[in-house]
This record gives C-alpha cells, sequence and structure tokens, in this order.
C-alpha cells in the first residue's frame, strides 16, 4: 500500500512559510532601519565641494568685474585727459560756437557760483539718502529668545476650532536655516521623535520636516547635500537658498542637480505649495493624498531676508479640528508670509522650543505623543 503525501502537513508549512514571508516584507517596509547613501554615491562632502565650486564661479565672475571696472577706469582718465586738452567731442571744455573761449568772469562771482552749486548740491544728495532710506522693521513687542543673531517670537491663535502655535524668527545668519536626519542617518525607517533630534542638535527651534523616509521618490537635498534625485511628476517642492530665500518648483521642470549647482542649501518634497508670491496656490477640496479634510499640520514661511514663520496646529481630538490645507493657506497669508509651504503633517506634527513641547501631537490611537519622524527643521547654531 502506497503511502499518502501528508496533505495536511504542507499546508501547515506552506501557511508558516507564507506568513513569515508577509511579516518579513511588513518589516522591511516599516521597521527595519535601511541606511543609504547619498545620490549617485556622493559622500556627505560633496555638498560642500559643490558649494566651493561655486564660491570659485563667483570669484572669477568677480574678478572678470573688477577687470572690466579697472578697464573703464583707464577709458575713463582718458575722457578726461581729452577734456583738459580741450578735445571733448561736444565743447564742454569752454569753447564758444567759434571755438574762441568765452570772456573770464571775475573770481568773486565764479566763487559765489561754486558756493551756490556746492549748497545745491548738498540738498540734493540729502533729499536722495532721504529717498531712499527705508523705515526699520518695528518689533512688535519682546522675543522669547534672543542670542547670537538668533530671534524667536512664540505666539498662540485659536481659529477654526484648533489651537495654533506659531514661531516668527529672525537670523542674521542664513546658516542658522538648518535640517538634520534622525541618528544623523539617511535612510528608510530610521526614526526619532523631534525633541530627540532637536535636543542632540542643540536647536533653539525645531519642528518636524517632510519624512522622506517614508516615500521612495521626490528630491533630497539637505544642508547642501544630494541624497535623492529620483523626480516625482507633478511635485511641488520648496527650495531653501544658500542665502536663506524660498522657491517653489516643479520636479518636472528641474532636476536635483540643477538645484543644487544653482545654490539650494534644502530641497524638501512632501507639499503642496501655500502661498506663492503672495497669494494663496491651493483650492478648496485639495489635500494631501487620502488625508482627511481637517488634519494637525506643520508649514513654513518667509515674510522677508532672514524673516520666518514656523507653524504648528493641533488635531484630530474633540478640543482641537484640526486644519484643511485651505485654511491652513488663509492663516498663513494673515501672517504676511510671501511664500509658505505645507510639511508633513497629522501625527507628525511636532513644535519644539528650547527642548519643550508646544504643541499637542497625537499618536496612533488618539492619545497625545510624539510619533518618531526621519527628519527636522530647525534654527540654531
Amino acid at each position: 500500500m502506497k503511502k499518502r503525501f501528508p496533505v495536511k502537513l504542507f499546508s501547515v508549512l506552506y501557511g508558516l512559510l507564507l506568513t513569515g514571508f508577509s511579516l518579513y516584507v511588513i518589516l522591511d517596509c516599516f521597521v527595519i532601519p535601511h541606511r543609504y547613501v547619498a545620490a549617485e554615491g556622493r559622500s556627505l562632502d560633496s555638498g560642500r565641494v559643490a558649494a566651493s565650486a561655486r564660491d570659485d564661479k563667483e570669484n572669477d565672475r568677480v574678478a572678470a568685474s573688477a577687470q572690466d571696472d579697472k578697464e573703464n577706469g583707464r577709458v575713463s582718465d582718458s575722457g578726461r585727459d581729452d577734456m583738459k586738452n580741450g578735445n571733448s567731442e561736444d565743447n564742454g571744455s569752454g569753447a564758444g560756437e567759434n571755438g574762441a573761449a568765452p570772456e573770464k568772469q571775475s573770481s568773486e562771482e565764479t566763487v559765489s557760483e561754486d558756493v551756490v552749486v556746492s549748497d545745491n548740491s548738498s540738498e540734493s544728495v540729502s533729499e536722495n539718502e532721504a529717498m531712499e532710506e527705508e523705515p526699520e522693521e518695528e518689533d512688535d513687542g519682546p522675543w522669547d529668545y534672543e542670542e547670537d543673531g538668533i530671534k524667536v517670537r512664540m505666539a498662540e491663535y485659536r481659529e477654526y476650532d484648533t489651537d495654533i502655535h506659531v514661531a516668527e524668527i529672525k537670523i542674521s545668519d542664513p546658516a542658522c536655516l538648518k535640517t538634520a536626519f534622525a541618528e544623523d542617518t539617511y535612510g528608510r525607517n530610521v526614526n526619532a521623535p523631534v525633541s530627540v533630534i532637536a535636543k542632540e542638535k542643540e536647536a533653539v527651534l525645531a519642528i518636524n520636516g517632510d519624512f522622506y523616509g517614508s516615500r521612495q521618490t521626490g528630491y533630497v537635498i539637505r544642508n547642501s547635500v544630494l541624497y535623492r534625485d529620483e523626480p516625482e511628476s507633478g511635485n511641488e517642492d520648496l527650495v531653501i537658498y544658500e542665502d536663506g530665500s524660498f522657491a517653489i518648483v516643479n520636479e518636472d521642470m528641474v532636476t536635483a542637480q540643477e538645484l543644487l549647482e544653482d545654490g539650494a542649501a534644502q530641497v524638501f518634497s512632501f507639499g503642496p505649495a501655500l502661498i506663492e508670491e503672495g497669494s494663496i496656490s491651493v483650492r478648496a477640496g485639495q489635500e494631501v493624498g487620502r488625508a482627511m479634510h481637517s488634519n494637525p499640520r506643520t508649514a513654513i514661511g518667509i515674510m522677508g531676508p532672514g524673516h520666518y514663520i514656523f507653524l504648528v496646529s493641533d488635531g484630530r481630538t474633540d478640543e482641537n479640528a484640526g486644519m484643511s490645507l485651505l485654511q491652513l493657506a488663509e492663516f498663513m497669508e494673515t501672517l504676511d508670509v510671501e511664500t509658505a509651504y505645507n510639511l508633513d503633517g497629522g501625527g507628525s506634527s511636532t513644535m519644539i522650543f528650547m527642548d519643550e513641547l508646544k504643541n499637542q501631537p497625537t499618536g496612533g490611537g488618539g492619545y497625545i505623543a510624539e510619533r518618531s519622524v526621519s527628519d527636522i527643521v530647525y534654527i540654531g547654531r
């Protein structure tokens, strides 16, 4: 009698194998850390090398400009010599219509006229200086932090049935606006709470970034280093240049390498843009993926050179309804920002000021707790 293959045993083994494989896939996607290198194998110094190359290029332009100025100076000197020798084409050296010199005026008359001209010139210069002078910005009260060229003023608002936490920032050096990775590592599933990363960097103020680690595409440039150059069609990115200025770009229109060469210090690819050139750029009902209409939100905006806004709103609780993207944009517009951008929100939305948690981040299950994220934006030295 032939032995029959144990079908039940096969089914059990197959089930265990399938379960194990499924568990591995889940862990690999969401738990197991993957540490990556910068795009195209660039080292962490590649951004500094690129910056140095841009500096050399700029120095060459400055040197060329100086040479042109020097050449123009020689031309001007030649013109002055011509005028001294009476060779000016427009006879401005004092010759009359027939080439004869006009009668000499008395020295007293000449001095008197010179004095009048001098006085008028002085008045004209003073008036021009007064016109060119711009009024200094007035501070609307004391700053909560003011040290080493960094000023931070904290404020809380209640709008849209939601608590909104706003940090107004002024920095004298654009390099004070920085980013950082969890564990100082670029990769997938390498995460840490905002408060932990901020403390490690001795940040004055920090918010969550764009959680680049949750996606496989979208440009990633951090602190002038290119890490990911795989575009996501239709992505609106925020570019923060080395001089601290903001720009909104579409990944379909420019490469990450081009942005780096143009002086991009940070590029975020979460989006979308909220305000461009002072006008709201999102539509009613527009949301991120399958996100709910109202959520906790994180946004960043610029008011002028060295003048920024960090914003985090609460949400997903009985006390805080959260905000839609349009509401977020409308509120940012009231703060007079020129450009504003939506960063990762929901449970990731977190603001830390002087090692203190300012908002109420919502973890899984509705409880208040920080979520671990892949990156932060912060102010510090």
